[in-house]
């Protein structure tokens, strides 16, 4: 079976440190696959919490967003207590979605890449609805104040 491959972006406008705790260590001793979607959770939160937004509320009040897709690639094991740098860019903006990659990383060792495509999502009216322009707005001032 082909293995799906994600590219390293050439930049990344976000980033936060996460310390692996003993919740995120597998039966294998070391970060277990459930544990990497939390620790981009967190980015994405963290990410959205620097634009003054939340995943709730993507800036018109009423619009959140829903996962479509997650890809993960793991390069190395991260173990416990490791300080973990989580990368964010968002890109590949369309009508109603848009994709978020994330670089995680132990000093300079690469331990995975992530991958995942966020659909607009109405919660009230349980539709999926455009990506609001507070967002696009807010990404795009945050990348030239960079």
């Amino acid at each position: 079976m082909p293995r799906t491959k994600i590219e390293e972006q050439p930049t990344y406008e976000f980033s936060c440190t996460v310390t692996l705790q003993p919740r995120d260590i597998n039966y294998g001793g070391h970060l277990g696959n459930d544990s990497v979607v939390s620790l981009i959770g967190t980015a994405r939160a963290s990410m959205l919490h620097a634009l003054g937004l939340s995943e709730g509320n993507l800036g018109d009040g009423q619009t959140g967003y829903i996962m479509g897709d997650l890809s993960v690639n793991f390069k190395a094991e991260g173990f416990l207590f490791d300080e973990l740098r989580v990368d964010t860019h968002v890109g590949e903006m369309s009508r109603t979605g848009f994709r978020i990659f994330h670089r995680i990383r132990k000093d300079e060792t690469l331990i995975a890449l992530a991958e995942t495509g966020m659909v607009a999502f109405n919660y009230v009216t349980r539709r999926i609805v455009p990506v609001p322009n507070e967002l696009i707005q807010a990404l795009s001032r945050h990348k030239t104040n960079l």
